[in-house]
């Protein structure tokens, strides 16, 4: 069973950082791209940023130059640092990674999110 635990969410003034991490655990064989998502309160969830096993990495334009995203794939874990936050940066934020498994080709898999409060 493969699970997927964000972790690094919280209350935090306009301005100020975050550092999200998914820790991916459980029987499988490798992961693929991995991703963060966001889903604000009565909005459709959303694309934040993705990153390839690689290294390369895309984002959305609402957070180019203040998110970066990466991974350490020997960890199973990827991070998400978030810095001049802004209220319209509060929603649940959700980790995302296309992962086989010894009995099925790759699937996406998603992590049951964590909140990100930003104070005005």
């Amino acid at each position: 069973q493969v699970q997927l635990v964000e972790s690094g969410g919280g209350l935090v003034q306009a301005g100020g950082s975050l550092r999200l991490s998914c820790a991916a655990s459980g029987s499988f064989l490798s992961i693929s791209d991995m991703g963060w998502y966001r889903q604000a309160p009565g909005e459709q969830r959303e694309l934040v940023a993705t990153i390839t096993s690689g290294g390369s990495t895309n984002y959305a334009d609402s957070v180019k130059g203040r998110f970066t995203i990466s991974r350490d794939n020997a960890k199973n874990t990827m991070y998400l640092q978030m810095n001049s936050l802004k209220p319209e940066d509060t929603a649940v934020y959700y980790c995302n990674a296309l992962i086989s498994i010894l009995t099925a080709p790759y699937r996406h898999y998603w992590g049951k999110g964590t909140l990100v409060t930003v104070s005005s």
